[in-house]
């Protein structure tokens, strides 16, 4: 027999289960749903947290730790090699950043770091500043002013 004369591998598709189709179908009356209950109602969902009366595993572990998610500083980071993209002499804060396409939004917090080169000479406005960057942004003859 050759390659192009094989139709199909028999058992390959499974026919769909056809529940709820009569007794002599293996799945009638109940329709594989079990009997009464929450379960064989339309629109059940089962919550894998729900422990069925016992006391919760989230609640039965001690509580540990601290979180400062609430309380953290959002940074957006602004690389020196990034400021490239302004004139020479020009002023680079929040808005120009954004404008520029550089930080998302005016929400979060500027850092600017020293990674790259920088050949003009700014004045920016950011809320950090690493030390490399300052210095670089410095070292062309530009200025930084934290907010």
């Amino acid at each position: 027999m050759l390659d192009y004369e094989i139709t199909s591998i028999v058992g390959k598709k499974k026919s769909r289960r056809r529940i709820a189709r009569g007794q002599g179908s293996g799945h009638g009356k109940t329709a594989g749903r079990g009997q009464n209950g929450a379960g064989s109602r339309a629109g059940s969902v089962s919550v894998s947290l729900l422990e069925g009366g016992q006391m919760p595993l989230f609640r039965r572990l001690p509580k540990r730790g601290f979180s400062n998610f609430n309380f953290a500083h959002k940074y957006d980071i602004v690389n020196v090699s990034q400021l490239e993209v302004f004139e020479d002499g020009s002023v680079v804060g929040v808005e120009q950043l954004s404008s520029a396409g550089l930080i998302d939004g005016l929400k979060n917090k500027i850092k600017i770091l020293g990674d790259g080169e920088l050949t003009k000479k700014l004045q920016v406005i950011a809320h950090k500043f690493s030390k490399t960057a300052e210095q670089k942004i410095v070292d062309c003859g530009g200025t930084t002013k934290t907010t």
